[in-house]
């Protein structure tokens, strides 16, 4: 298995997919790990850490040509890598692609994978490392870019079905997921599908979401929209602009992240379309969908208009189509006639998934069995 990982400036994705080889290591399993920008600056040990991009293009591209052989005779020799590079990069203010067409056609990498995270934490990385020649659009566009162009080089070389979007996270699952991901591409594949803002501040009802994302991602291989939520930056820049306050912190102590609030109120509408884009293309990568629909205040289902528009752009998808419906009363024709099955507890779903064969009889809890 050959992957191609990508993704923007500010993910700390070489301290990530080290932790992904280390996971499929203790796991018994080998998986190389191939950093490119490493090995361009051991191939020109004259350039000052961090300066590459300052050389001419000339230069730039005949390092990254010279190392990109070593990383194909890798290729030749180790059955399962990693090679972490870049689609893209800007230099002086242009955009340009960061890779060979005829070494990505002989790489004929199995998977292309676009790893993205929240932009505020993306932003206290860049600031933490002491680039701040950039403003929280130029992270969105940034983003965009990186993955549209892995997308489109995937599809030239390897055409439908290879390319991935994959949320960064803050935990071990991610990383843990991705290395399935490498290791055994054919597990099943689920995207999971719950309401956010309606639960806000329900502590009994975010257990229960909890218990459910926990509980598929140590059966399926998941795509979790919480993974990557930003859609609470907008309501904390619109509440300190009303405050008069100029700048919003996030994260926890020590890993703060201070954004202008008049930066964060110009990406409002990029989040938004971001988000609604990014969970589509989540469905479109995956092989099933599971919703769970918990009972909020008054009997009433926590049916959000985005879980809605997930499960209906799930079933035009053609992918399985699974709810686990809580409340007592009755779901609507809008659920009954797009879903697969609907099920009433988080148990009667995995029962189901169990009988059906889409969980492997391997011991569940295991990374990759």
């Amino acid at each position: 298995m050959r992957i191609v990982v990508t993704g923007q400036v500010g993910l700390d994705k070489k301290s990530f997919l080290r932790r992904v080889v280390e996971l499929a290591v203790a796991d018994g399993r080998e998986l190389t790990l191939l950093n490119v920008g490493d090995m361009m600056y051991a191939e020109a040990p004259d350039v000052a850490p961090g300066r590459i991009l300052d050389l001419p293009l000339s230069r730039l591209t005949s390092l990254r040509r010279s190392v990109f052989k070593d990383v194909l005779s890798v290729c030749r020799q180790k059955a399962n890598v990693l090679v972490n590079t870049h689609a893209t990069f800007r230099w002086r203010h242009g955009l340009f692609y960061a890779f060979d067409y005829d070494h990505m056609k002989a790489l004929d990498a199995d998977l292309y994978v676009a790893v993205v995270d929240n932009i505020d934490r993306v932003h206290r990385r860049l600031t933490r490392d002491g680039h701040s020649d950039h403003t929280l659009k130029d992270l969105m566009v940034w983003r965009e870019e990186e993955m549209l162009a892995t997308e489109l080089l995937a599809q030239i070389v390897r055409g439908h079905g290879r390319f991935y979007v994959w949320a960064r996270g803050q935990d071990d699952s991610t990383a843990a997921a991705f290395a399935t991901l490498a290791l055994h591409p054919r597990r099943t594949k689920a995207y999971l599908s719950f309401p956010m803002s309606h639960v806000a501040g329900q502590p009994d009802l975010l257990t229960e979401i909890e218990v459910f994302r926990r509980e598929m991602k140590r059966h399926f291989l998941c795509f979790d929209p919480g993974d990557m939520e930003e859609k609470y930056l907008g309501k904390l820049a619109i509440e300190a602009a009303e405050q008069g306050r100029r700048t919003v912190e996030t994260g926890p102590p020590g890993e703060q992240a201070v954004m202008e609030t008049a930066q964060i109120l110009d990406i409002i509408a990029d989040i938004d379309g971001q988000i609604y884009a990014r969970d589509f293309k989540l469905i479109d990568q995956s092989d099933m969908i599971v919703s769970l629909i918990p009972e909020i205040e008054g009997g009433r289902p926590g049916l959000s208009s985005g879980v809605e528009r997930e499960l209906q752009h799930a079933h035009e998808a053609t992918k399985n189509v699974f709810v686990i419906w809580r409340p007592a009363a009755d779901p609507s024709p809008f659920v009954t006639e797009t879903a697969t099955r609907v099920f009433r507890s988080l148990t009667e779903a995995l029962q189901f998934f169990h009988a059906e064969g889409f969980i492997p009889r391997n011991p569940a809890g295991t990374l990759f069995g």
